[in-house]
């Protein structure tokens, strides 16, 4: 299946490549980039994910794309299907040394445009742990409302993780077109 690969004025969206595995690897390992998402993934944890991307990709034609930055890969941004809810999740991931800049938000605007103009997409949805502040201002920028009523307990969190309570935003098509 073709995946469309994704320009921004300073980025790459690309599906990913056996080259890029250290770099990978060494964002999902990175502490202060897993603190609001999760444990840090050993190098046969972070290729297993990436190889579920990839597969993602061939499934549905989107996926997470690797965000390259002047050749290098610092992160990935893109959509995933939960598994266990229903609808399309826009997320991103952006090396430490990178954050600051703006890429997660450049990236993801040109993923939402994909999404809703290229693949048709009727609503999109992004979650992240409710002390992930860093995340919830991207999706604010984005124009993802937060939506109160669909915060949750994540089933893949532990029990009395600070990281187990999540909150949920969304954006509709309509309302995408309505702020482009």
């Amino acid at each position: 299946m073709h995946v469309a690969t994704l320009h921004t004025e300073r980025l790459v969206l690309r599906r990913w490549r056996e080259t890029d595995r250290a770099a990978f690897h060494a964002l999902n390992v990175d502490p202060l980039v897993m603190a609001t998402i999760g444990p840090v993934m050993d190098r046969a944890g972070s290729d297993s994910f990436m190889d579920r991307i990839e597969h993602r990709f061939d499934e549905h034609g989107y996926g997470l794309w690797c965000v390259e930055c002047d050749g290098e890969a610092i992160g990935f941004t893109g959509f995933m299907a939960p598994w266990f809810r229903e609808g399309v999740e826009i997320g991103w991931r952006i090396r430490a040394d990178h954050w600051g800049r703006g890429y997660a938000t450049e990236a993801a605007v040109e993923c939402l445009r994909h999404g809703f103009d290229d693949l048709g997409f009727t609503e999109v949805i992004s979650f992240t742990a409710e002390t992930n502040a860093r995340s919830r201002r991207v999706m604010e920028k984005l124009g993802l409302e937060y939506d109160p009523s669909e915060d949750f307990d994540h089933p893949s969190v532990p029990l009395g993780s600070p990281l187990r309570r999540h909150v949920l935003y969304r954006i509709t098509r309509s309302r995408y077109r309505e702020q482009s």
